[in-house]
Parts: structure tokens; sequence; C-alpha cells
């Protein structure tokens, strides 16, 4: 993996030009240049030199990764210094000719702190350099998320096999958590949300004490992340009888939807395009009302990334980009329906777009 570490930093370099430094401070992007990102590490792309520097030696914790071993890594001299300011003096030290820094995620603080240590190193915003270099993903990447796809639907399938009337939302999430770490995840890659009955189908729902009960509609929302590239799945079931007449309607609506998108997943086809073709179907159907601002996002090691499959997104999809497709419907007081997968862009002569998340799709009766 250090060779590919390496071509990664040197990718960033050339983007940046010739007698510049980059110094990046957002942990996802750390670790994708670097293969970890310690606690307030920060890596310097130098001219002569890459350096991670870290406030105090790098661990072994589970799910930080380990840092690349041909990349120098120095700890900061002085307790709770700030590395990125260290970085800053590394490149006066490098006799770099300006600096470029992620203005997106330092804050007005630690950026006036880089201008002082060295107010004759002119500074330039990276903007969102590495995570244009993040979006699409080499094989070993695709790994790790089928990985953690695989980990998901293993605790879900698992906790379709069990009692659920009685139980709380809040209890099955952490539940569903346990399960990921049992199967080997290092974590969840996003608070678990599971929601019943007038709950159901409500985005990024945070659990409650309410309990399921028979007739409802449960919506589960969940993933893994493994080496820290993170999955995401979401179904909708009924609870302990067939479902309603109405239940199965809106269920057959926003499946279709689902599939809708999933099947716009083309490279070439505009970010805008997939959330217009799942969002068409659901507009047909009458649910225009309280609908997700997006269809779906990239992700990666961030459960957020781009690209963002929304109506004003700008930019069309490449192959090996992974996102997701989760199209949605609640109705207040009733409740509703979510389904959501993880997939990777494929060319249709390599089959299509690659489903990561397996789990059934069908609407059971639990």
């Amino acid at each position: 993996m250090s060779e590919v570490y390496a071509a990664r930093r040197e990718r960033l370099r050339e983007r940046c030009g010739s007698g510049g430094a980059a110094l990046v401070s957002r942990p996802a992007n750390v670790r994708y240049l670097a293969g970890a990102a310690p606690g307030g590490a920060v890596l310097l792309v130098g001219r002569t030199e890459d350096v991670l520097l870290c406030p105090r030696p790098p661990g072994e914790e589970a799910g930080l990764g380990r840092p690349d071993e041909g990349l120098a890594t120095r700890v900061l001299d002085t307790p709770g210094g700030d590395a990125a300011v260290a970085g800053a003096g590394q490149a006066v030290a490098q006799a770099a000719e300006f600096l470029a820094v992620e203005e997106h995620h330092l804050t007005v603080t630690r950026h006036r702190a880089l201008a002082s240590v060295a107010p004759r190193l002119r500074l330039t915003d990276l903007a969102r350099g590495v995570e244009q270099l993040r979006l699409v993903k080499d094989e070993e990447e695709i790994s790790c998320l089928r990985i953690a796809a695989e980990i998901a639907d293993q605790a879900l399938g698992e906790l379709l096999e069990s009692i659920l009337v009685g139980r709380t939302e809040r209890h099955l999430a952490l539940e569903l958590e346990r399960r990921l770490v049992d199967h080997g995840a290092d974590g969840p890659a996003f608070a678990t949300s599971v929601a019943t009955g007038p709950h159901s189908g409500r985005g990024g729902h945070r659990p409650t004490d309410r309990r399921v009960e028979e007739g409802d509609f449960l919506s589960v929302c969940l993933g893994a992340s493994y080496r820290g590239y993170r999955s995401e799945i979401g179904r909708t079931f009924v609870i302990g009888t067939s479902p309603a007449d109405w239940q199965i309607e809106l269920y057959d609506v926003v499946f279709a939807a689902q599939r809708a998108g999933r099947e716009a997943l083309v490279p070439g086809t505009a970010y805008r395009d997939v959330d217009r073709a799942a969002r068409h179907v659901l507009d047909a159907a009458g649910y225009t009302e309280g609908l997700a601002a997006r269809t779906g996002h990239g992700v990666g090691l961030e459960i957020d990334e781009d690209p963002q499959l929304a109506p004003a997104a700008m930019g069309k999809l490449d192959a090996c980009v992974p996102v997701t497709v989760e199209p949605g419907v609640h109705l207040p007081g009733r409740g509703g329906v979510r389904i959501d997968d993880t997939l990777v862009v494929r060319c249709e002569a390599d089959g299509g777009p690659e489903l990561l998340t397996i789990t059934t799709k069908e609407l059971l009766a639990l």
C-alpha cells in the first residue's frame, strides 16, 4: 500500500503546481493520503519531503488505520501544540513558495495562526482538491466497501430472524451496532436508525423508546465501517401481520423509484438525472410533499461524500464511484418507506452498477 499512498500524494502535488506545498488537515483526507489520521494530525505534502505531523505518537486504535511506512512521521515537541502550525513551519524550512491549505476545514483562528508563524509564506486555498481525488475509488477501496456492505447485510439479516414485537427502537439500534462489531466492523458507519409505526420512512430518524407493534412499518438504516470505508443499507418491513393495502401500494412506489435510480447509474449520466429518475416515479404517484432533498450521495472514507445525487447537483458519474440510492416517502401520522442501497457505478460492459448491499427488498412481514 505504501506505493498507493505515495502515488496519491504525487497526484496532489501535481495538482498544486511546482514550488509549493500542501497542508492537509481534514481527517478523511489525511487518511486517504497517509494511511491513517491520528487525532489532531495533519499531512504536509512538501517540496522535498512529505511529513505526517502528530500531537502525540500514533496509536494502534481499531479503525484508525496505520500510517504509511514510507512516510516520515513526526511528533510535536510541545504537548497540546497545533500540528497545522508545525506543518507551516516545515513548509518554510523546505523553502516552499506557497502553502495550499484546506480553507473549508480550517477555522479562521487556525488560518490566522498559520499566517503568523510563516508571514512570508503565501497561503492559497487547496479547496476540495483531495476530495476530488477521492471521488473515483480503486479496487482495493471497493473491496473494503464490499466487505463493509457484507457486514451490514449480516447484521440486518440476523435481526430479522429475532422477535421484534415489544422491543424499542433504541434497543434494536444498539443490538444492530453490536452485531456490526461482532462481524468484524470497526464500528457503525453512522448512527443506526430504527423507526417504527408513525416514525417509519423518516430519513435520519433518531431511535426513541417507542415499542414495535403489530401492523407497524419498520424502517431500518445502518452501515458498517471497515478499514475506514463505510457502507449504508436501508430496508422497510411490516411487523406481525400481512401488510395493509396502503402499505403495499406505498412500498411498491418507493421500490419502483429506487429501481429507477439504480438503473440510471451509468458512467456519463448527470448527477441530477439520477435524482430525476427516482423522483419522477414518486411525483407521478402523487407523492410530491416532504420528499428528501436528494436521492443519494457518495460513500467512502466518509458516509456522506461527493457526488450528491440531487436536483441541482453539477457533474456526471464516473465508473468506480460508489453511491447510495435511497428514496423514501413519509406520511405524517402513518409512517412510510425507505429503501437504501450502496452500489458502485460500473460500465455496461462490466455488468452495469454493482450492488453491494444484497438483503432482500421484498416487502416481508416479520
